[in-house]
């Protein structure tokens, strides 16, 4: 299987954490996102949404995050995606809602406008306030993900144990690092990042990432 992919992108490396962590072999090809190899034709070709990642297995080609995981889960029958209806119908709750909620206003709307230039509205004024918006909204959403997802008990999104929801969660909040967030309010969001660090493949798969986040806070 092949996985077309950045070591820093945020969609990315969910999946190569978990195809890490769960033994499964991919032929990572890098797609170098900041030269727009993304939005050329030939990846184009790949995906018309030029974006990453991508799986290949064999022909069936395969975007989005959420769906890779998943797929890449069951193809394996890992236990990290229950077979169990309700668990499963968990799981998928806890991603929908990274993805559709958490995500938009944390990184698209706070992080991104803030490091990424084509993320910035067109004026000062216009990207200040958007990045006001996105830390209100994103503190209301890391408030459920502290208190409802996670709670006291638990160093886990869901189920009380590891699943690829922690994997695709975990990609998407560590990205307030780049910018320095304080997570100090949201106590059982630090643990539940305390304890997903702590995967074997965590460094090596984030390597680059953490290089990214040492050259913004220099």
């Amino acid at each position: 299987m092949k996985l077309y992919m950045n070591p820093v992108s945020t969609t990315s490396r969910p999946v190569s954490l978990f195809a890490a962590e769960a033994g499964i072999p991919l032929d990572e090809i890098v797609i170098d996102l900041m030269t727009g190899e993304h939005k050329a034709p030939d990846f184009v070709a790949v995906n018309p949404n030029g974006l990453v990642p991508v799986l290949d297995d064999d022909g069936f080609v395969l975007t989005e995050s959420s769906a890779i995981l998943k797929y890449l889960a069951q193809k394996t029958n890992s236990p990290l995606y229950p077979d169990d209806l309700q668990e499963r119908a968990r799981v998928n709750e806890a991603m929908d809602w990274l993805n559709a909620n958490f995500y938009r206003d944390f990184g698209f709307n706070y992080v991104y406008p803030q490091i990424m230039p084509h993320h910035r509205r067109r004026t000062d004024t216009g990207n200040a306030d958007v990045v006001t918006w996105g830390y209100e909204k994103s503190c209301e959403w890391l408030s459920v993900l502290d208190r409802h997802f996670i709670g006291p008990k638990s160093d886990y999104i869901c189920l009380g144990r590891l699943t690829i929801a922690d994997f695709m969660g975990a990609g998407i909040v560590g990205l307030g690092e780049v910018i320095g967030f304080d997570f100090s309010p949201y106590p059982h969001i630090m643990r539940w990042l305390a304890a997903m660090k702590r995967l074997e493949h965590w460094d090596r798969v984030n390597e680059a990432f953490h290089r990214m986040v040492a050259a913004e806070a220099a």
